[in-house]
């Protein structure tokens, strides 16, 4: 409740007050100045954060669906938000879909939510979804993965392919339109829209439209120069990350799998257009990045925007962090540009 109760009075507050609260001693790192009210997020998860590996998995979950509202704050107001199960071979998936109009036939965004694979829901990310489907004038549906370590890889990219082809020869029923699927997601919900993106080609069965991969994982090899330059101290960290991909694959040879690290995956030819967004301090930047000009050389169109100010997660603050705002806007215009047969 306490860090709920100061995490809004931040986003009351200006930048440059936190900029004269921290001195002018700035923190500035291959070239990027860290946003000052990013830098206090970090300084307070630094003091609170207990490593994954010697923290009981309920509490890691719950820690993050508790923030989560502070962070984003509340939903914008849409036509529907509606809950629906989305059958499966091994049973109902839930997820939630967001209609920004009454339109029968809308264009629809298949959103994966981050969490590294062993938390995150729904809830956690309802801002965010909410506001892309506002502003981008499309639907978005949010699929509830399952998560490791019940369930391991390859689970969550089975569920992840279920869902959009569930989009591509269903959806028509829930008013979309099946013509214009796209896929989306998040830090390891962005390698699941990636993953699905290469997977459902490989398969010459209904590609997406389009690729949002916001600040993805996309190497479960950890081996990008990022890593190092922003090892501890981001919000996000390397152990963090490691003891993520450790729970959520069975061993480390599905490193290699390229559904679990699509930059590896030799075939990027005829993949669908992709904006990447990356973080300055994120040690996912690098990867993302590499990954964005490595569609590109295979003749994919697409748009690669990095904030070099923000950290990892930034477009789940949109209450603390004006950035974020921004981000998101940026992202769901792109998408609605190729929606309506325009370029990024």
């Amino acid at each position: 409740m306490k860090e709920q109760v100061i995490l809004k009075a931040v986003g009351l507050l200006p930048e440059s007050f936190f900029s004269l609260c921290y001195g002018f001693k700035p923190v500035v790192i291959d070239g990027q100045r860290l946003d000052s009210k990013a830098r206090l997020l970090c300084d307070i998860d630094r003091k609170n954060a207990t490593p994954v590996r010697d923290t009981p998995l309920e509490t890691t979950r719950a820690n993050l669906e508790r923030l989560s509202g502070a962070l984003s704050g509340p939903r914008p107001r849409l036509h529907s938000v509606t809950d629906i199960d989305i059958p499966t071979d091994i049973g109902p998936l839930p997820a939630r879909l967001y209609k920004p109009t009454s339109d029968r036939s809308l264009p629809a965004l298949v959103y994966y939510h981050g969490g590294g694979y062993i938390r995150g829901s729904l809830d956690r990310h309802d801002g965010l979804c909410a506001r892309l489907a506002k502003y981008g004038g499309f639907a978005v549906l949010s699929i509830d993965y399952r998560l490791a370590p019940e369930a391991r890889f390859p689970a969550a990219v089975d569920d992840a392919i279920a869902a959009f082809r569930w989009a591509v020869h269903h959806g028509a029923d829930q008013g979309l339109d099946p013509k214009r699927v796209a896929v989306g997601g998040d830090s390891s919900g962005g390698c699941l829209a990636a993953a699905v993106a290469q997977q459902v080609k490989a398969a010459q069965g209904g590609a997406p439209a389009f690729q949002m991969l916001l600040y993805p994982t996309l190497d479960a090899h950890l081996s990008a120069d990022s890593y190092k330059l922003f090892e501890d101290g981001f919000f996000l960290t390397y152990e963090r990350i490691r003891d993520y991909r450790d729970m959520y694959l069975n061993n480390a040879a599905e490193r290699d799998d390229v559904r679990a690290s699509p930059i590896l995956n030799p075939d990027l030819a005829g993949l669908p257009p992709a904006l990447i967004i990356t973080a300055g301090f994120d040690p996912l930047r690098d990867e993302a990045e590499s990954y964005g000009k490595a569609l590109q050389s295979a003749g994919v169109n697409v748009g690669i925007v990095r904030f070099p100010a923000m950290v990892h997660g930034f477009m789940s603050m949109t209450a603390i962090l004006p950035q974020a705002e921004k981000a998101v806007r940026q992202a769901a215009e792109a998408l609605s540009h190729v929606f309506r047969g325009e370029s990024l």
